[in-house]
């Protein structure tokens, strides 16, 4: 019995990973490159020119029935 040890790719130790991170209690730890490569800092946030375009939004009242307005502004 002469195997050699291979080393598992760095895609084989990630699924293993994350099919451990599955285990209630068990704690497994990723390093920065293996924690990017399974996804987890994509970024998916707003830019800074959406956000402001979306402080832009306006507020429309719900309307009656009737059709008619009735925020704060009307009386």
């Amino acid at each position: 019995m002469n195997e050699q040890y291979e080393e598992p790719t760095q895609d084989a130790a990630i699924f293993d990973k994350l099919t451990d991170i599955l285990t209630p209690g068990y704690e497994v730890e990723f390093d920065p490159i293996e924690a990017e490569l399974a996804g987890a800092f994509i970024e998916d946030a707003l830019n800074e020119g959406d956000a402001a375009e979306s402080g832009l939004d306006h507020f429309e009242p719900p309307l009656d029935d009737d059709g008619v307005s009735h925020g704060q502004d009307s009386k």
